[in-house]
């Protein structure tokens, strides 16, 4: 039987709003947040990749000295029956519903979209804020008839994929990347699990200089520092009217700074969803949403 390692990271008030920044940063797999009750949350992060452990842990240890680490092997069995009791639908706008893979009954009688994830090693799932926010957008934009189908796409750092299987499964074509090769593999898998056509959502290892394009949508669901930093980069993929791009993994107190830096670049200013300390941007689609 496998098995696992669990990093759980008990967060004091003060760090509450800065390490959820840090595990999205450095943890391109979910974890999952307890709320508790001095303020101050737990995260659980799990995996079966000892380095990644060893780096998170050294990582947080150093940068965030009041976080109380503790880290233990757990069978893959236990983690997998945790997921199930913790993992509940996650309805996005009016067309999605994020799924776990075991959830056939759910499955059977949604009206939605069904947008299948294997949690696997906590890729991300769709209960982040931000995760949510970037598919709510989409549904959005398809409701307001804005993503034409064919339209190409492309969802860097893609994780999961899930935000890449959605768009497919509107009908539009395109790329997924990720600089992180357990994310790629994660991201194929759950790609063949929604029965996506290879085709019309590739999937490779790569960042921003890999991406190529032109494209009409691009999905960015990071960090807004390195958002930032490759605004230059993002914002001159564009190509065709309108040209959509949704930014989140951004908190709230960041947006200005974010928006800003791409504004910079010619952008208009963005359309705005918030939910939680999280904020999404979505620039190109003007009244429509």
């Amino acid at each position: 039987m496998g098995r696992l390692t669990r990093l759980t990271f008990t967060v004091s008030p003060e760090d509450g709003e800065l390490f959820p920044a840090f595990l999205a940063m450095r943890v391109s797999q979910g974890w999952e947040e307890v709320a508790l009750p001095d303020g101050g949350m737990r995260c659980l992060v799990h995996s079966d990749h000892p380095g990644f452990c060893d780096e998170l842990e050294a990582a947080a240890r150093a940068l965030h000295p009041r976080v109380v680490v503790e880290r233990e092997a757990v069978k893959e069995t236990d983690w997998l029956e945790t997921w199930k009791e913790f993992f509940t639908p996650v309805p996005c706008g009016e067309r999605f519903v994020v799924l776990a893979s075991w959830m056939e009954k759910e499955r059977a009688e949604t009206t939605r979209i069904p947008v299948l994830i294997d949690p696997g090693t906590a890729f991300g799932t769709g209960h982040h804020e931000s995760t949510a926010l970037c598919l709510t957008a989409l549904s959005d934009l398809a409701d307001a008839g804005v993503l034409p189908a064919e339209r190409p796409f492309l969802d860097l750092g893609t994780g999961s994929g899930i935000l890449g299987i959605a768009a497919a499964k509107l009908g539009l074509r395109g790329k997924g990347l990720d600089i992180d090769v357990v994310a790629v593999d994660n991201a194929r898998a759950n790609r063949d699990l929604n029965a996506v056509d290879p085709n019309a959502f590739v999937v490779a290892e790569g960042g921003v200089e890999a991406a190529g394009g032109p494209y009409g949508l691009v999905l960015a669901n990071i960090l807004a520092g390195p958002l930032c930093d490759m605004a230059p980069a993002i914002a001159r993929l564009g190509g065709g009217e309108p040209f959509i791009l949704i930014l989140s993994g951004i908190l709230t107190i960041q947006a200005d700074t974010v928006a800003a830096a791409y504004m910079r670049q010619g952008l208009a200013a963005p359309a705005r969803r918030s939910r939680g300390e999280w904020t999404a941007l979505i620039f190109g689609a003007g009244s429509e949403i």
